[in-house]
């Protein structure tokens, strides 16, 4: 109950809050405007993501599909342990009230990148 409570007033609060049996490990203000560059960085990956998979023509296997939907999933899953581990153990830190919230988009949009061109030099080689 006390958990639920703790989750119900920092959503009214406008915080991310990630609860481990009644222990607060991590707390985080979303922010929704951030930098231009950001958007660059992601752009760039959607569309290196889409000209790969164009040319190598990975859009018509389902298999693939399906692929690429686990990978970016569990590279998400992945990214955001890696960020609360960071972040617990001072790694690194954001400044109260700039989490950026395209950082993950683009960290999944990067992976799917990264899964064409490795498809893409496997076509070369094998």
């Amino acid at each position: 109950m006390d958990a639920y409570f703790l989750f119900l007033q920092t959503k009214v609060l406008g915080k991310i809050m990630f609860l481990s049996y009644k222990n607060i490990i991590f707390c985080m203000d979303i922010v929704f405007q951030f930098n231009q560059y950001w958007y660059v960085l992601f752009f760039a990956f959607l569309s290196s993501w889409l000209i790969l998979l164009i040319c190598r023509k990975g859009y018509r296997d389902k298999k693939e599909a399906k692929e690429q939907f686990c990978l970016a999933l569990t590279g998400l899953l992945v990214l955001f342990l890696m960020e609360i581990f960071a972040t617990c153990t001072n790694l690194w830190y954001y400044v109260p009230g700039n989490w950026p919230v395209i950082l993950w988009p683009t960290y999944s949009v990067a992976i799917l990148f990264g899964y064409q061109l490795l498809r893409f030099i496997e076509g070369f080689f094998f």
